[in-house]
């Protein structure tokens, strides 16, 4: 036990001078349960240690994947630390403890003094453990960095968040006050090709050698184990993922594809919707809502451009990176589906089309609240500047 609040001091120790996600401040810290999911190196673990630094003693650290936890149960770990004097308990990597929903719906039951912060996989589903806790956790959703966060980070440039309806009434004036503060060409391709993880800033000489292998760890750590996949299975996996960044945005047979990988066509659409769901590819479906994996997506890209460039080896196509930035930035709070007209339909409402600066209307002319997403410094007419888009609250 004491080896434990060891391990939490020195966590803590380690992340006092790292900066703070632009959503520390969206997270309730006061719920009870919060649950904090998002892929590998998006930055949950310091989240959840920034917070933990204002609780002082009360408050420990520790990760699941600690051998500690193979032969000791969470709860009465909790217990034994409640009766010390301590209140608030942030725990990691709890997809990788068997009993982490049972464990985490007792607790909470059993004491209405403590505070529980708790990190997951995206591939978790909170109503998919053993215990149901939906009504009891509050879950918060982390994705990589935006490109306002990028330049917070990189360049200590604080800037508002704008809503999509200002932009594209705006975007000519915004975008105008704005690319003064900021070099448009260089930090907007820098963050294209290594700016969505937060660990860039670590060592930026080895950073695709840790998106590679940050991707082989959710594979084989995360989706794997949590969804019961047999080697031969998580084989086919990463096949279909390297198949897949060859072409992106990738269109597909699935017909093709369970011929190709010599796999069912419904195991193609299985692995499909949980690469979806642990963030390394986004499916583009045509429809609002997906109802279900074995609906086939229109179109499928990878999850952020910086994957992209990994795959692509330096050879990214540019109309590529361009639509995978729109799709990436725009999905997290808004409904994004294939258009009949352009490249996108957002909210069922606006649709676009993504482009390089000579890019002309003529796919979209006559489209109702339509525009063309440009990559271009300053925006005119029916054009907005493509980075403006990661201005986005």
């Amino acid at each position: 036990m004491d080896n434990l609040l060891i391990k939490s001091n020195k966590k803590v120790a380690k992340s006092i001078d790292k900066v703070r996600r632009l959503i520390y401040d969206d997270v309730q810290w006061n719920e009870r349960l919060i649950l904090l999911l998002g892929y590998r190196g998006v930055g949950k673990t310091t989240l959840m240690l920034q917070r933990l630094k204002e609780f002082g003693e009360k408050g420990i650290y520790f990760s699941l994947d600690d051998l500690y936890f193979e032969t000791n149960r969470l709860a009465t770990v909790v217990e034994q630390l409640y009766s010390s004097g301590f209140r608030a308990f942030f725990i990691d990597e709890v997809h990788r403890y068997a009993f982490w929903s049972k464990d985490l719906k007792q607790l909470y039951d059993d004491y209405d003094d403590i505070h529980l912060v708790a990190t997951g996989s995206s591939i978790l589903e909170v109503a998919k453990g053993q215990a149901d806790l939906s009504r009891r956790a509050v879950v918060h959703q982390l994705q990589g960095l935006t490109f306002r966060e990028y330049l917070q980070f990189e360049k200590k440039i604080n800037l508002s968040p704008i809503d999509l309806e200002t932009i594209l009434e705006r975007h000519y004036e915004i975008s105008s006050d704005l690319s003064e503060q900021f070099s448009f060409r260089r930090d907007f391709n820098n963050y294209l090709k290594n700016g969505y993880f937060p660990f860039y800033r670590e060592n930026k000489s080895v950073y695709f050698q840790k998106l590679s292998e940050t991707i082989n760890l959710v594979i084989d750590i995360d989706i794997a184990p949590f969804e019961e996949l047999n080697y031969s299975t998580v084989r086919t996996m990463k096949k279909l993922l390297y198949v897949i960044s060859q072409s992106v945005p990738f269109v597909p047979n699935i017909t093709k594809l369970s011929e190709r990988l010599e796999a069912p066509r419904n195991t193609i659409l299985r692995l499909l919707d949980l690469l979806h769901q642990a963030k390394i590819i986004k499916l583009l479906y045509a429809e609002n809502e997906k109802l279900s994996y074995l609906k086939k997506p229109e179109k499928i890209f990878l999850e952020n451009t910086n994957f992209m460039y990994l795959f692509a080896e330096g050879k990214a196509n540019i109309g590529s990176i361009r639509e995978t930035f729109f799709f990436n930035q725009l999905a997290n709070k808004h409904r994004v589906n294939a258009s009949k007209w352009g490249d996108f339909m957002v909210d069922e409402k606006y649709t676009f089309e993504v482009g390089g600066s000579n890019k002309n209307y003529k796919q979209i002319k006559g489209v109702p609240n339509s525009y063309l997403a440009i990559d271009i410094e300053n925006g005119v007419g029916n054009k907005v500047p493509l980075w403006l888009f990661g201005m986005l609250k």
